[in-house]
């Protein structure tokens, strides 16, 4: 072995210390900047980090949602979401986030992402009423008031498509443009499967009763329902229900959304 091949494999060993160690370095460096906007990214502006702090490891944000495709009708909510990465499944390929919200989400999820898809495990959260308005009309006309709270199961994710059931709970609802509060609860299951999701609206009490089903595709979206009022509340919810649908009889109208 010649001098020159004897001082290579003397240096080789320390050039890949060197080169790992400032690997680890950025790593553990890395700001939770780098990792915030992969979520807007990855729901379509739906679930936004804003004002991070911290690492990839160690951080946090405000988080912000947006029921509907307008990003201007996205609601902060309170409290900050904080999360903590697992270093080891990145050999494999994997992202491993532990998050928990401060104040709106009761138990921690886990979000297990890799190149093809990501798991977000089951859960719930309260978020303000107001994100209902970002749904647009006739939601944002209503201005509607009410503890509204998510859950949702296992949820999947592989490329454009989704799996997994979202339950949404709107308890003790009121509007700005009608005198009953409250108008009542409801509940609304979204039902995702692949490229489509079904919705279905049912009634859990109250004057003004609702029900319907839908569904939702990447390029086309519609809803048929009813909206009725209870026996004794026919004249005290007239205006409310003329401004959400076509009357259909007495003291019903028909729920006809389409996108």
């Amino acid at each position: 072995m010649n001098f020159w091949m004897r001082r290579l494999r003397a240096v080789v060993p320390w050039v890949l210390v060197a080169v790992l160690s400032n690997v680890a370095v950025l790593l553990v460096l890395l700001p939770a900047a780098w990792v915030t906007p992969q979520f807007a990214r990855a729901t379509r502006g739906h679930v936004n980090l804003v004002d991070p702090a911290g690492s990839l490891w160690n951080g946090s944000a405000t988080l912000m949602l947006a029921a509907g495709d307008d990003p201007s009708g996205a609601t902060l909510l309170p409290g900050r979401i904080e999360w903590h990465t697992a270093f080891w499944p990145l050999f494999t390929g994997r992202v491993r986030m532990q998050m928990r919200q401060t104040e709106a989400m009761p138990d921690a999820v886990t979000l297990d992402a890799t190149l093809r898809g990501a798991t977000l495990t089951g859960g719930s959260i309260a978020v303000p009423a107001s994100l209902l308005a970002g749904l647009g009309a006739p939601f944002n006309t209503l201005d509607l008031q009410g503890d509204v709270r998510l859950a949702w199961t296992d949820w999947r994710t592989l490329g454009n498509e989704a799996f997994g059931q979202l339950d949404v709970t709107l308890g003790e609802m009121s509007s700005r443009v009608s005198l009953v509060k409250p108008l009542g609860s409801y509940r609304v299951a979204v039902q995702a499967e692949g490229a489509r999701s079904t919705v279905d609206l049912s009634t859990l009490k109250g004057p003004l009763m609702l029900d319907g089903h839908g569904t939702v595709q990447q390029t086309h979206s519609s809803f048929q329902g009813t909206a009725s009022a209870a026996p004794g509340q026919r004249d005290n919810l007239a205006g409310l229900l003329n401004l959400l649908g076509r009357q259909t009889g007495p003291d019903t109208v028909a729920l006809t959304f389409a996108h």
